[in-house]
């Protein structure tokens, strides 16, 4: 299988799709380990080590996604805007995306001018309604990204993927033959 686990000294990993603080309200998945395709954590490295240059590190909020945890996003909100139909598929269950912000060198999250699956136009690429400061932020981490490869979503300024994501296959919702999913009971 194409997928690695994410694991590098100037990116933390908080899943929140591994927690209720998401914007189902509930637990999605068992494990909070993140995965991306070997192409994409190349990328993302990339992206960490520009950021670690300014004193900064990359927070990787969700990553690789099984194509169940897409149906529960899209049963949630089927707004295409934000979330993928998962009849077509998303770059996420592909591994070729990433949900990301940037923090400090302690892990202090930087003020981007909204939270993060905060599905509103204030969460676009180029609001102005936000402070400036969160506006600045945001042309930062999309600058580094941009420079490591990657293309932006544009609803989303947490949201980046590979260019020409559909060349990717979706991938199975099992890594090493265990299951990602929470199963809720």
């Amino acid at each position: 299988m194409p997928l690695q686990e994410i694991k590098h000294p100037a990116i933390d990993i908080d899943l929140r799709y591994a927690t209720p603080d998401n914007l189902t309200g509930t637990t999605i998945y068992e494990h909070a380990i993140a995965f991306l395709h070997k192409d994409a954590l190349a990328a993302l490295v990339v992206a960490a080590e520009l950021a670690g240059a300014q004193g900064l590190r990359l927070r990787v909020l969700d990553a690789y996604r099984p194509s169940a945890a897409q149906w529960r996003l899209w049963a949630a909100l089927p707004d295409p805007r934000f979330v993928a139909d998962p009849r077509v598929g998303s770059m996420h269950t592909r591994g070729v995306a990433v949900d990301l912000t940037l923090c400090q060198a302690d892990g202090t999250p930087l003020d981007m001018g909204t939270a993060f699956d905060e599905m509103t136009e204030r969460s676009c690429h180029g609001n102005t309604d936000i402070p400036a400061l969160a506006q600045r932020n945001r042309a930062l981490l999309l600058e580094l990204m941009t420079i490591a490869g990657w293309d932006h979503h544009p609803y989303e300024w947490w949201h980046y993927n590979l260019p020409e994501p559909t060349r990717y296959p979706q991938l199975s919702d099992q890594v090493e033959g265990e299951s990602l999913m929470h199963t809720p009971g």
